[in-house]
């Protein structure tokens, strides 16, 4: 019973500090002094990471993710999910438009991380004693309303279904890699790809395929492995 009310005090700390950040850094002006618009587009995705920190160390929670995830090493998940998007993206960008987007294509990868810190490394490994479906809807919903859009619109709505398959899907990956870097790579493509044309979905396409091939050959390997 205290174990249970220690995880759901550790999620209202959590949410509140994520939440909070968001308000004041998306809703007021408190960024209006910063001129530079990666560290503003960073400082608004913040809270989700900032909540997961402060609750891990006051409820001495161990986070079972991180960077490397259960790969052998970090070069791995840093060359298929970070390097990768960035040379298949600045390459097609390059000969498109004769412009190389690193900056912008850094700054989601790493929005990306900050968010998933929260909501898959910490969020989703808490509510793991719920049922599967529970703990999805849960952070389906903590998430939608962590973005502060509340008009009721169908816009709003096909987002909500757009986050709800994110929590399922991007908890897959979690799940199967442990890899903070993985996570964050699948919830930026939604970022990435806000707006579709055919080229966008090329990249998207080549990207989902190489990276849900990569997790499930590996999978495919270690259980070889623990078979020998």
């Amino acid at each position: 019973m205290n174990r249970k009310f220690n995880s759901i005090i550790a999620i209202v700390v959590f949410y509140v500090i994520a939440i909070s950040l968001r308000y004041l850094t998306n809703k007021t002006s408190m960024l209006s002094g910063i001129e530079s618009d990666f560290l503003k587009t960073i400082l608004q995705g913040i809270g989700p990471a900032v909540g997961a920190l402060v609750a891990c160390v006051l409820f001495r929670i161990k986070m079972e993710m991180g960077l490397k995830g259960n790969f052998k090493n970090y070069a791995i998940p840093l060359l298929i999910y970070g390097i990768f998007p960035m040379l298949l993206i600045g390459i097609v960008a390059y000969f498109t438009n004769r412009t190389i987007p690193f900056m912008p294509v850094i700054t989601i990868l790493i929005y990306g991380l900050l968010e998933e810190i929260g909501w898959r490394g910490f969020l989703q490994q808490i509510l793991k004693p719920l049922p599967k479906f529970a703990g999805i809807l849960i952070i389906t919903v903590l998430w939608f309303v962590w973005h502060l859009n509340f008009e009721l619109n169908t816009s709003n709505l096909w987002f909500f279904g757009i986050l709800l398959l994110g929590s399922w899907g991007i908890g897959l990956v979690a799940d199967k890699t442990k890899s903070l870097l993985a996570v964050a790579a699948f919830h930026s493509l939604n970022n990435f790809f806000a707006e579709l044309n055919t080229q966008k979905i090329i990249i998207l396409t080549i990207l989902l395929t190489v990276w849900i091939l990569s997790i499930i050959y590996r999978r495919k390997f270690e259980k070889q492995d623990e078979e020998i």
